[in-house]
C-alpha cells in the first residue's frame, strides 16, 4: 500500500507540475460508460480458476487542466457498478472435467460479487483534443464497496466430488465475503475520438490489482491471500460541460 501511494502521488505530482508551467486548460466533461470485466482471485492456498466474466458500468467525469508540450493532463473519475468474482476450473489430474458421482454431470462453481467501485485516475493524453484521435495512459487508486454476492453451482456441497479434483482446497465454496471494503491500483491504455459538436468516444483496456483481501489473512485464517486481479474492457462517452476559449486548440 505504501509503494502504491508513493506511485500515485508521483504521477499526480507530474500532472500538477505540468499544470503550473504548461498551456492552460479548464475543461470539464461528463458522461457514462461500461463494458466487460474479467476477474480472478489470488487465493493462497491456490484455487484453480478460469476468468470470471461480468459486466460493469456507470458515470464518469473528467477535468482537463493543462497541455505540457505534447501531453494533455487531466483527472478522470468514475462511479461504477461491477460484477466481480471467480469461476473455478474443476479438473482431474488428466485435465478432464470432474464428474459428480450423484448427478453424472461435470461440476461447475461460480461466485458473483457485486461492488460499487470508485476509480480515480491521473491521465496523460497525446493527440487531438477537439477533433480527431488521442491516445492516453491513466493510473490511480480504486476503491470498492461490497454490495452483494451470489453462488452458482450444479452440485450439493455435501456430495461434491473432491477425490478427483487436482486441488483439495474447497473452503472458499461455502465462505461468504468477510471484508466488504476493497482497494487497489488500476492502470490502462486507450484511444479517444473527439468531435466538437458530438463529444468524446473512448475505448480502453485497464488492469486492476487488489491490495486488499476478501477474506481474513491472519495466521488464524485459512487463506493467506485472497485479492482480486481484473482486466477491464470499457467504452465511454463524454460530452463537454465547459470548454477553454482558445481557438488554437485542435
Amino acid at each position: 500500500m505504501k509503494q502504491f501511494s508513493i506511485f500515485f502521488l508521483l504521477l499526480l505530482n507530474v500532472v500538477l507540475a505540468h499544470a503550473q508551467v504548461g498551456d492552460h486548460r479548464s475543461e470539464l466533461a461528463v458522461g457514462a460508460g461500461g463494458g466487460l470485466v474479467m476477474s480472478t482471485i489470488g487465493f493462497l492456498p491456490e484455487v484453480p480458476q478460469k476468468q470470471h466474466m461480468g459486466f460493469f458500468g456507470g458515470i464518469a467525469i473528467r477535468y482537463t487542466s493543462e497541455k505540457y508540450f505534447s501531453s494533455i493532463c487531466a483527472l478522470h473519475a468514475e462511479l461504477n457498478m461491477a460484477q466481480m468474482g471467480w469461476t473455478e476450473e474443476l479438473l482431474t489430474p488428466t485435465d478432464e472435467p470432474v464428474i459428480n458421482t450423484v448427478t453424472g454431470l461435470a461440476e461447475e462453481y461460480q461466485r458473483d460479487i457485486t461492488y460499487l467501485q470508485i476509480p480515480v485516475f491521473a491521465r496523460l493524453g497525446w493527440g487531438r483534443e477537439r477533433r480527431g484521435m488521442q491516445f492516453f495512459f491513466q493510473a490511480g487508486p480504486q476503491l470498492g464497496i461490497y454490495l452483494n454476492e451470489k453462488t452458482k453451482s450444479n452440485f450439493d456441497f455435501e456430495q461434491r466430488n473432491t477425490a478427483q479434483r487436482t486441488s483439495s482446497t474447497v473452503r472458499q465454496d461455502t465462505m461468504s465475503v468477510e471484508r466488504r471494503f476493497d482497494y487497489g491500483i488500476t492502470a490502462g491504455l486507450g484511444v479517444e475520438f473527439s468531435h466538437p459538436k458530438i463529444g468524446h468516444f473512448l475505448v480502453e483496456g485497464r488492469y486492476y490489482y487488489g491490495l486488499g483481501d476478501i477474506y481474513g489473512n491472519s495466521k488464524r485464517d485459512f487463506f493467506g491471500r485472497s485479492n482480486f486481479g481484473s482486466i477491464y474492457v470499457k467504452f465511454t462517452y463524454l460530452f463537454d460541460l465547459k470548454k477553454t476559449a482558445n481557438k488554437d486548440i485542435k
